[in-house]
């Protein structure tokens, strides 16, 4: 599975729960493209962009998830 597919699961994830596991599954995921950019000279302007864009969404799904643990009473992983 690609990062892209990784990533579009996280943004689509309705179970709060198991929101933390997509996060770190799609840093995974872009973790090692990135480590195949440094192999092929680094990718596609086009793919360094996307990338940068989720890592920005990321963040945000970051931040409602600790909005939501904080809400519900949950402590942080």
């Amino acid at each position: 599975m690609n990062w892209e597919s990784v990533y579009q699961a996280a943004v689509l994830e309705t179970d709060w729960s198991k929101l933390e596991e997509r996060i770190e599954a799609t840093d995974f995921a872009i973790a090692q493209r990135l480590q195949e950019f440094s192999l092929n000279h680094g990718g596609t302007p086009e793919e360094n962009q996307k990338i940068q864009d989720a890592l920005i969404g990321l963040s945000v799904l970051r931040r409602e998830l600790v909005a939501w643990r904080s809400k519900a009473g949950l402590k942080q992983a």
